[in-house]
């Protein structure tokens, strides 16, 4: 009985060992000046990205798939592009652009939703996509 009650704890902490990582997901970039491009992919749990750029070149990409959702950009100046993709559960995404060639696409999936943006001098253009559950979307545009 005891030696079972080992087998079955071993397995248990070897079980959350495992998957206790996949629980926190986290990104957070600060850029600064010039060439700027960032990413993301996370698949399940506490999801959330950050990332920050400021001038010249930006472009940055989330995507999440499952769980507690979060993304956010913020570009201050130059060539800009945002994406995000969602996919379930609590979702949020957010963008926030300023100076230039704007670009944004979110979409979310399931669930949650919630979307934001702004984009001010340029190029601006949005795309947003939600389907199911919450919904909710906001944008502010302000172009040439």
């Amino acid at each position: 009985m005891i030696r079972k009650f080992v087998i079955a704890a071993t397995i248990a902490v070897s079980a959350a060992a495992v998957a206790a990582p996949t629980l926190a997901n986290d990104i957070f970039i600060n850029q600064w000046g010039y060439g700027h491009s960032a990413g993301g992919t996370q698949n399940g749990w506490g999801n959330q990205i950050g990332i920050f750029q400021d001038g010249w070149w930006n472009a940055t990409t989330n995507t999440q798939h499952g769980h507690g959702n979060v993304a956010a950009s913020g570009q201050t100046g130059w060539s800009n592009n945002a994406q995000s993709w969602q996919n379930g559960n609590f979702n949020e995404a957010g963008v926030g652009q300023f100076g230039s060639n704007h670009t944004s696409i979110l979409t979310q999936d399931g669930n949650g939703n919630i979307a934001a943006g702004v984009q001010v001098g340029n190029g601006c253009s949005a795309n947003v996509d939600q389907y199911g559950s919450g919904n909710v979307a906001a944008f502010v545009q302000v172009c040439p």
